[in-house]
């Protein structure tokens, strides 16, 4: 048997998780393989070609601020750019960009190949080695052996996968490139729980058989908002393309009933369970049936092809009835399909098997990041890929792990949710999910994060102090603005009412003018002679800081309560079954999820506070 021992770490799989792990690796030092099916597939989008959007854009800026790819990928290969929700408020701000699908797959194997440190090589793994529970390596079809002093699992929906499109299935992975047919009963054999999920996807449609004249055009925004903060934004100011509005109607959700039976998810044969938040078009019809119309979202492709994406009718009906239920919707009388609808059945691993680290609780030197951990959408996978290739690298180096909590930000809010809940759908990131959402907002991931980036050495000096100069012209930029004062002036009071905001009765400062509602840091410009030249970006975080700071302090002050929870720890080897008190189960629970803080084991359904509680005062008595 061949083997190779040219490398530390091993990394199954290229998709947005396995570049972003393969990348912190080989960026940290360590000589690193990544292994794909093809390596024309690359940070494939077999979905919708887009990243982003709402919450998934803040975890974007996030896997940035820490050092990652995803966000400066996609500011080179965008061709539409939006942030959502800017009629709400900042928490819920989100970046969002279509992406040139073929554009943005070669940007990132660009990179890839050109990472010191880094080989990309094109193979199935089949089997995973390991001796007394720790990783080894792992075997490829033709045989070879590569060693490695850590394994990660990023094998997205390429696990046993089975693709449908009504009647027709075929063991294939998405867009018809090969399945992994091997791997799952090797790591079955490691004692490693694996369950089956289902996702989909929609028709691409000839662009020259839609009428788009029947549709409502979206434009992007202008100023365009970069998604790195290492993007010049002058750098990625440009034409943008248009996506359309159209929607379903009755004659559409008549055809999807009259062949439910055909369906493969309502006839029984998808074994899977699918994502509650994107439901195929048939699922939307047949839970919202008081609905007469669905949204549907015409995107380019890209800019070298005529295929379009059908955003909101992702499907697995038969071809013949595809063809009738698009050519059902207004601008899509004639559409001709490129590619058929088809949903996708994948195994994927139980996360509570995992470590916040990302690493298996029985398996030392294996980790797993991405759809494989039964998550779903681009940006979560490349979020953990980010967070497992550090953890790998630095389990390799002897240093200590990165772990993100709940109030640090939404990697952290998606890999708790994730290693402590029971997965019964895949997760889809949200706001919602997030406790402290105002104070994890997208304009202020790299305040957040950038630290930590630097500590684990993916961020450089120049970047931190860059950040630090940031921070600096923030805060003293607030402190100036409490010390400029105004008074009750003729001059005063005429820009106030021109403003729609009431005058003055005695004096006032510009901080306090700011946070009138009606007022913000770039309207009082007019009466502050002395304002420095502040970029757009600095601006905002100056306006939020303070027409925000008593809501920022209440969850600041959350946090601080929240942080006490975390800090008291469990042991490893605590046996909770030796503890008096605890229901049964929740006994069970803390047994079979392993937490390792008080925090986390109060965040697990079926776990009480009484049962919080008592495992308190039982570790008080063990310290005693």
């Amino acid at each position: 048997m061949v083997r190779i021992s040219d490398y530390d770490v091993a990394v199954v799989g290229a998709g947005h998780a396995g570049c972003e792990a393969a990348l912190a690796c080989a960026r940290l030092g360590l000589k690193t393989v990544v292994f794909t099916v093809s390596v024309d597939s690359i940070a494939l989008m077999p979905c919708n070609p887009n990243i982003g959007g709402s919450s998934k854009g803040h975890l974007v800026r996030e896997i940035d601020a820490l050092g990652g790819e995803m966000g400066k990928n996609i500011d080179r290969t965008f061709i539409q750019s939006k942030m959502l929700n800017k009629s709400k408020g900042p928490a819920v701000h989100s970046l969002r960009a279509q992406a040139d699908k073929a554009d943005y797959s070669r940007s990132m194997r660009k990179v890839l190949e050109n990472q010191e440190n880094l080989f990309i090589k094109q193979a199935e793994v089949t089997e995973l080695l390991l001796e007394d529970n720790k990783v080894k390596g792992v075997k490829i079809f033709t045989g070879i052996v590569y060693e490695a002093k850590a394994v990660i699992l990023c094998t997205g929906v390429y696990l046993n996968a089975r693709c449908l499109c009504g009647e027709a299935i075929k063991q294939t992975g998405p867009s018809g490139l090969q399945s992994a047919t091997y791997l799952s009963d090797s790591l079955k054999k490691q004692g490693i729980d694996i369950h089956r999920y289902k996702t989909g996807t929609p028709a691409r449609i000839d662009g020259s058989s839609i009428d788009f004249s029947k549709m409502a055009p979206q434009e992007g925004d202008v100023p365009i908002v970069p998604f790195s903060f290492s993007t010049d934004p002058a750098s990625i100011q440009k034409e943008q393309v248009l996506c359309y509005l159209t929607y379903t109607n009755e004659i559409t959700h008549n055809i999807i009933r009259a062949s439910l039976d055909r369906s493969p998810l309502f006839a029984g044969v998808i074994e899977g369970t699918g994502p509650r938040y994107c439901p195929s078009i048939e699922d939307k019809v047949v839970k919202f049936a008081d609905k007469d119309r669905h949204q549907v979202f015409l995107e380019p492709e890209g800019l070298h092809t005529n295929e379009w994406y059908v955003d909101g009718m992702s499907s697995s009906m038969p071809e013949d009835v595809q063809i009738q239920m698009y050519r059902s919707v207004p601008g899509l009388e004639n559409a001709r399909i490129v590619r058929n609808a088809y949903a996708i059945e994948y195994d994927c691993f139980k996360a509570k098997q995992l470590k916040p680290t990302l690493e298996f609780k029985n398996v030392h030197g294996l980790f797993s990041a991405g759809q494989s951990n039964g998550s779903s959408g681009y940006e979560e996978a490349a979020a953990q890929g980010l967070v497992a290739g550090i953890n790998a690298a630095m389990e390799i180096l002897g240093k200590a792990p990165l772990t993100i909590d709940r109030s640090e930000g939404y990697i952290g809010v998606l890999i708790d949710d994730l290693v402590t809940k029971d997965g019964f759908e895949p997760y889809r990131m949200m706001t919602s999910r997030a406790e402290y959402r105002l104070l994890l907002r997208q304009d202020n991931a790299d305040r957040r994060l950038r630290r930590k980036g630097y500590e684990v050495g993916l961020i450089s000096k120049e970047q931190m102090a860059a950040l630090e100069r940031k921070e600096e012209l923030i805060n003293s930029e607030i402190e100036r603005l409490q010390t400029v004062k105004v008074g009750a002036s003729k001059e005063i009071t005429a820009f106030l009412l021109s403003k729609g905001s009431a005058p003055l009765g005695t004096g006032s400062n510009l901080e306090e003018l700011i946070r009138r509602p009606e007022l913000s840091y770039e309207a009082v410009a007019d009466i502050d002679p002395l304002r420095p030249e502040v970029s757009d970006e600095i601006s905002q975080q100056i306006n939020i800081e303070i027409k925000y700071r008593g809501y920022l302090e209440r969850e600041a002050r959350q946090v601080k309560q929240f942080r006490k929870l975390e800090k008291k720890t469990i042991p490893e080897d605590i046996d909770y079954s030796s503890i008096k008190g605890i229901r049964i189960e929740a006994r069970q629970k803390l047994g079979d999820f392993r937490p390792v803080n008080i925090g986390q084991a109060s965040r697990i359904q079926g776990v009480s506070p009484a049962d919080i509680q008592v495992l308190l005062i039982y570790l008080k008595s063990m310290k005693r």
